[in-house]
């Protein structure tokens, strides 16, 4: 397939579908140029006028109410899967069967059964030479790559402890309609939904949690109106007088032991004021460092020559990255100190290195790869140990990986 032309099509036409869609259109225009071309083919969404919208606003070539309509499509090669959890294994399989490259939103299922199965169709798939990656967008910005390269270089020594916590609003309103985000067992809820980002980015910097203990849920809205027509991403909609029960968690709370580092993490969907927070603190043996999403492209530091531990200068510094870090230099135009950096931009740089593996450039050319099912799975065993300690009055439960 070298030198060929690379179909992209997206399922979903959602929030983080649009997202994924923008992100094949930029994701030839960072770094250099792409020795592949690619084409935006379609999308696919059982809202039309949904597709459609997306389709004309990102330029892909056709729209289709029916996922099914790209498995046989010859000028399809690399497929976002984008739509509700529990769809997740029926679409990738599909896919994968015929003989697609996959890109899967997080978390990887709803059911630890089909993350299973998922799971081992992605090794197989590998092994024939597709490419079958998830979507673990937060380890592409900046300041938490940035943050990272200073735990693995050494500067800040050995992680001791690390608090972290997802907080978000868009559920605080009793009126947002139900959807499916707001159905299943404890731990499907803001857990699984901005609590997955945390705890795949408390890895990236503390590597992998061997246990968790304290867990708590708490669902705060325990019931919410039936919608009257579709609903998209967290917005709202006209509703009905009829209301449903919500089954699971709007916050989650639990402590984690790390092979050196302990942790203490909090995930919510009903924290107002904060629309899209995420931060990570960790504290090591020779200093500190905070990373915080709303100002994704900087991180906080403090070291001995940092900060010092004098009464007249102890604190955190402000480190602002600029065109020296990769994610700055080679993913804007304008590439220069002080330019700015959104989480729209990790999609785009996410979709950069998963063509970079579809065109079969070698690793130490491309950018960090993106991270396996193997990855996605290990993400929903943390959720299941998570739920499990709850369930049973915060008790430990070890993660065996």
């Amino acid at each position: 397939m070298a030198g060929q032309q690379i179909g992209v099509a997206v399922i979903g036409a959602g929030m983080a579908g649009a997202a994924h869609a923008a992100a094949w259109r930029a994701a030839t225009t960072v770094r250099s140029p792409f020795p592949r071309p690619v084409k935006l083919t379609a999308i696919a969404d059982i809202a039309e006028p949904l597709a459609r919208d997306v389709a004309g606003r990102y330029g892909f070539e056709r729209v289709e109410t029916d996922w099914r309509a790209l498995l046989d499509a010859d000028d399809v090669h690399v497929v976002s899967v984008v739509v509700a959890n529990r769809l997740h294994r029926e679409i990738v399989e599909a896919l994968v069967a015929a003989g697609k490259h996959v890109l899967c939103e997080k978390p990887l299922s709803d059911s630890m059964e089909d993350a299973r199965a998922m799971a081992e169709t992605a090794r197989r798939a590998e092994a024939a030479g597709q490419v079958v990656r998830i979507g673990f967008t937060f380890r592409r910005a900046p300041g938490l790559a940035a943050l990272r390269e200073l735990v693995t270089s050494g500067a800040l020594g050995e992680v001791v402890h690390l608090h972290g916590r997802y907080l978000a609003d868009y559920a605080c309103d009793p009126q947002v309609p139900m959807t499916w985000r707001y159905r299943g067992a404890p731990g499907s809820g803001a857990l699984a939904d901005v609590g997955s980002h945390l705890l795949y980015a408390a890895e990236f910097l503390a590597g992998p949690m061997r246990s968790v203990a304290g867990a708590q849920f708490r669902t705060v809205v325990t019931e919410r109106p039936l919608p009257l027509g579709s609903t998209v991403g967290h917005g709202r909609s006209e509703v009905s007088a009829e209301t449903e029960p919500v089954t699971n968690d709007d916050w989650a709370g639990f402590t984690a032991q790390f092979d050196v580092a302990a942790g203490t993490f909090e995930a919510s969907r009903v924290s107002h004021g904060h629309p899209n927070s995420l931060r990570l603190e960790i504290s090591c043996r020779e200093g500190a460092a905070v990373w915080d999403q709303e100002n994704p492209a900087e991180i906080q530091v403090h070291t001995r020559d940092i900060g010092g531990n004098r009464d007249v200068d102890n604190g955190f510094r402000t480190i602002r990255l600029g065109p020296g870090h990769p994610y700055v230099g080679e993913g804007f135009p304008m590439s220069a100190p002080g330019i700015g950096f959104g989480q729209n931009d990790g999609f785009v740089f996410q979709a950069r290195a998963f063509l970079e593996e579809v065109a079969e450039l070698a690793e130490e050319d491309s950018w960090l790869r993106n991270a396996t099912f193997e990855d996605g799975l290990h993400n929903m065993e943390l959720i299941e140990a998570i739920a499990a300690s709850a369930a049973s009055g915060g008790t430990p439960r070890t993660i065996a990986r």
